[in-house]
């Protein structure tokens, strides 16, 4: 019997689904196009369009170096990358977007790729003299630290394939996946070291890793699965915005041999918006995720048909 025929004979019928191959990454686990598996693949490639852009249109912005200056470039979004990988689970919870978890593994190679190839325009940087590069990345602690956490993250994208999570067994692999915050960690570390002068961003990277960190931390001692209530998102961001405020004055403390206090004295100063504190961009965005979760949670209970008594 033809095809025709046998949906003429069965219109109803649900088409079959073919097993999609490793390589189609815009499509989910049934074989269907997704839409946001596509989205965050095109987002995957917006620092390479900027990096186009800049080459071709805006080259002051590249400086005198340009392979150092696309070097720093593919570390940064390497770590933003890795940032966005560990946001999955408390975005998918606060916002109820279970689906957000299926682009997981995709973000977390990412970060790879682009940590990969930070290391790969380093050696290039030197020349492309294996042995010196190698000895450089001995000697300097800030390139030992980052090359440590490039290992990780290899390892873990390895084992990132279906295939590898059934050789391992569930338990083995999430245990070794837990080498994420380990990593990032290290990331954070590196990018402090790296950075010469300003360490806003890096501070405020550190705030956000620190809120995530204190979110899963949350769920462990939570005794229930449900969602934890918007109030307790609320402090956990206050306290994480404080922290991020009383490090970065002790750093900056010890780094220009200043009192502490004088530096927190300004955190309340808002004459130049450009200058304004890390603690404050991390308690906003904190003070964003209680709002979704405050409203998400609302949205549920009103789509949620209230059970009636029987008599």
């Amino acid at each position: 019997m033809s095809d025709a025929a046998i949906q003429s004979a069965a219109p109803n019928a649900r088409p079959v689904l073919r097993p999609k191959a490793p390589w189609q990454v815009w499509r989910d686990a049934s074989g269907r196009l997704s839409g946001l598996r596509i989205a965050v693949l095109a987002f995957l490639f917006v620092p390479l369009a900027i990096a186009t852009y800049d080459f071709n249109f805006n080259i002051e912005s590249i400086g005198a170096r340009p392979l150092n200056n696309v070097i720093h470039r593919t570390g940064y979004w390497a770590l933003i990358f890795l940032m966005l990988s560990l946001a999955v689970t408390p975005l998918r919870r606060i916002a109820r977007f279970g689906r957000l978890v299926d682009v997981r593994r995709m973000i977390g190679v990412g970060a790879f790729v682009y940590a990969l190839s930070h290391i790969l325009l380093f050696v290039a940087d030197q020349m492309f003299d294996l042995w010196k590069a190698a000895s450089e990345i001995v000697l300097r602690l800030y390139l030992t630290i980052g090359f440590v956490a490039l290992l990780g993250l290899a390892a873990l994208a390895v084992t990132s394939t279906d295939g590898m999570v059934r050789r391992l067994g569930g338990r083995r692999w999430q245990r070794l996946h837990t080498l994420i915050y380990a990593i990032g960690l290290l990331a954070l570390i590196h990018y402090f070291q790296q950075t010469k002068a300003d360490v806003s961003v890096p501070t405020f990277v550190a705030g956000l890793f620190g809120w995530m960190l204190g979110y899963r931390l949350l769920l462990k001692l939570r005794k229930t699965r449900d969602e934890p209530p918007a109030w307790i998102l609320l402090a956990l961001s206050i306290v994480i915005a404080a922290l991020t405020f009383v490090a970065e004055a002790v750093g900056i403390g010890i780094v220009f041999n200043v009192s502490p206090l004088r530096v927190l004295q300004t955190a309340l100063d808002f004459d130049d918006l450009a200058m304004i504190r890390p603690g404050w961009l991390v308690l906003g965005a904190g003070l964003i995720v209680t709002a979704l979760d405050f409203v998400r949670a609302r949205m549920r209970k009103w789509r949620t048909p209230a059970r009636v008594t029987p008599a």
